[in-house]
This record gives structure tokens, sequence and C-alpha cells, in this order.
């Protein structure tokens, strides 16, 4: 009986072996991660009066968006998202996207953020939308401070007109500057969502002239920025990550100070303390009136020039299209730009952050809801998920 009982039990634990063996071998293999971060544009919010004056109905520049055909009768641009005119201020409408952005392999936010006449602006589609919703921690976000002049562009009432007279500015002095820096460091850098490299946050600066020209000049900015990150690390953080926001590398320093000679690029970025790169739109530095794949060989070209000019990582972007006729009535127009197409750019930028295993695999998209400059990720009558499904084949449905 004994001998059976060993048997048996050699039997059981040989089975169990196999068993064991064989969910190993269908264990499926464990991928890269990638930080996929698309940029939010916050206008599509009905609860921020301060939107009213640009868009009077209440629904934000959804507004834009659905009366192009009224303001252009029979305009060729006559898209309609399919999750409707939804209110992105609201917690439970952000729930819904926060759910379909990391289930297509999107886990980041690149909030555009706003400061005109002394206060926020466009700040309710992150306070009260994302911040409030109950699966927030699904996602990580972080800032970029749109600090541009604003014009009448976003007004549909005056755009037509082409006029580009300034309703605000986007400069500060030293000490509004200060006050927007601490203001972040404690409402949102100090939050577990918000994205970190390093345990640093990342924070954006889109406009750097305007920045520099506010703060009057290279040096009282370098001596701003230096100021901003010691702050950063007062508040516990070992550093901050500054990022710069690229408008094509063919920039320079000259015509700040009274030094009018051309300064190298990659020095003055590290004095003021730049730590890393991106774009924000493939509008700012290649002819966007072409076929998506002659754009993305302009693109690729442009990574090689970084590379080559600078030594600050530049995390790759990738931007889906071109068309802010919305707006405008006309504009230049990207063709071609298929989810098929936008996949191979993916593949792109996945290649890209694969050849530089040393820096963060970070990934940039614009963007998630660049309605009136048709370039979003959200679904609509033209392409349905296509965009987003293509994000998904690329970062969560490797081979």
């Amino acid at each position: 009986m004994k001998y059976q009982i060993n048997y048996l039990w050699s039997i059981i634990v040989a089975v169990f072996c196999c068993l064991s063996a064989s969910a190993q071998q269908k264990k499926p293999i464990s991928h890269k991660h990638y930080d996929v971060a698309a940029f939010l544009y916050p206008a599509y919010a009905s609860d921020d009066p301060r939107l009213r004056p640009f868009w009077p109905s209440g629904i934000g520049e959804w507004e834009t968006v659905t009366n192009i055909q009224e303001r252009y009768p029979g305009h060729y641009w006559n898209r309609k998202p399919l999750w409707g005119t939804i209110n992105e201020a609201d917690s439970a409408v952000m729930s819904m996207e926060i759910d379909q952005a990391a289930g297509h392999g999107v886990n980041v936010f690149i909030f555009d953020w706003y400061w005109y006449d002394g206060r926020p602006f466009m700040e309710t589609t992150l306070d009260n939308g994302f911040l409030r919703a109950g699966n927030r921690d699904k996602m990580k976000f972080y800032l970029m401070w749109a600090n541009h002049d604003v014009v009448n562009t976003w007004d549909t009432r005056l755009a037509k007109y082409h006029e580009d007279n300034v309703i605000w500015t986007g400069r500060v002095d030293r000490a509004e500057f200060e006050r927007i820096c601490k203001r972040n460091i404690d409402k949102y850098f100090k939050l577990p969502q918000y994205y970190k490299i390093d345990g640093k946050p990342v924070f954006m600066i889109y406009d750097l002239p305007n920045l520099i020209n506010g703060l009057g000049g290279l040096q009282p900015t370098i001596s701003a920025l230096k100021w901003f990150c010691n702050e950063t690390k007062k508040a516990g953080f070992p550093g901050l990550d500054l990022q710069f926001t690229m408008w094509g590398s063919n920039f320079n320093f000259s015509g700040f100070d009274k030094d009018k000679g051309e300064k190298p690029k990659n020095t003055v970025l590290k004095q003021l303390g730049f730590s890393s790169l991106t774009h924000y739109q493939f509008a700012h530095f290649v002819n966007v009136n072409d076929d998506y794949l002659n754009i993305l060989e302009t693109v690729k070209q442009e990574w090689a020039k970084i590379d080559q000019e600078f030594d600050i990582p530049y995390y790759p972007h990738i931007s889906i299209g071109w068309d802010n006729s919305p707006r405008t009535g006309q504009s230049a127009v990207v063709k071609n730009n298929t989810p098929a197409n936008f996949e191979k750019a993916l593949r792109m930028a996945r290649e890209y952050t694969d050849a530089h295993p040393k820096q963060t695999p970070l990934i940039t998209i614009n963007s998630w809801n660049e309605w009136t400059e048709t370039s979003y990720l959200q679904p609509d009558n033209v392409n349905g998920y296509g965009y987003l499904e293509a994000v998904k084949k690329v970062f969560l449905d490797q081979n």
C-alpha cells in the first residue's frame, strides 16, 4: 500500500510539473512599456464661464466644430464626434475617456495649460474632469504651459477676417512667473497622478521666446528657471524635468539680449535648465500641405538632425494631421493621413525610442482632441476608432 501511495504521488507530481511547464510556455512574453502621451486641449467644457466670450453657446469649442456648415455652407469639412459634444470637465465623461485612452495604449495626458490676465484659463477639464474621475489612477498627466498670446483665432466671428489682434498676452514678469510656478508645484506636482521622469515632475513650456521676452532677456530667464528648479527641489522632488517644445531645429537665441550674435542652441537650452525636448505639431516644422508619408520622411530627417545637434533627450512626436479650416474656413491640409499610415508613424516613433534605450520610452502625440485642427485620436464619422486602434496595435498588441 505504501508503494502504491508513493507511486500515485509521483504521478501527481509529474503531471503537475508538466502542467506548470506547459503554462510557462504559454505565458505571453512580457512587452516593453512605453509612455504614450497625448496632448489634451481643454476647450471642450460646459462649466467654464471664461470660455463664453469666445464660444457663447456654452459648449466650448464644440461650437466651432458643429456650426462650420452654417458659417461655410457646403464646406468639405463635416466631421462629427461619435461620442457627441461631450463635456470633458464632467468627471463621468472623463472617466469614460480615461478607460478608452488606457484601453488603447494612451497612458499619459499632456494638458494644454493656460494663464492669462493674472489667473488660470481652461483649467476645469483638468480639475473637475480628470482629477475627479474615479479611475484617474489608470493614467498620468503633466502640463504644457501654452504661454502664447491669444488672438482672434478662437472667436470664429472674428477669425474669418484674419486679424491678429492680441486679446491676452502670454508674457509674464518675474513676480507673476513665481506665482505660477509655486501654484503648480503645490497644486499639481505633488499629486500621485502627475507624470515624473526619475522622480522629477515634467513641465513643458510651449513658447520660449514669449517667456524670455516677458522675463526681460535670456539671463533673467536662466535665473528664473533655475529658481523654479530649486523650488521644485524644496518641495521634496529630486529636481524638475523641464521640457522644451521645439518648433523645428532651425531656431536660434540671437537678439534676446544686447549681444546680437548667435548662441549655441544646445548650450543655451542647458543653461536655461531644459532636460528634454519634443514637438507639439508637425505643422511647426514641415510643409503640412502634403502627403502624410512624405511628411514622415521629413520628420525622420528632423529627428536625425536633432540627434546630431543636441545631447538633451528628444522624445519623438507624431501628429495625426492638420487642417484648421473649422476656425478660418481655409487651411493647409495634410493628405492621406489614414489610420494605417498613422500606424506607420507610430512604429517609426517606437523604433526611434528603441534605438535610444538610455532615455525614458516617452512618445508624444498630437492629440487627444484637437478637433478644430483636425488632429485627434477621438472617434469620428470618418475614421471611427481607427486612430485609437492604431495606437493599440503598436503599443499594446506587440508581437
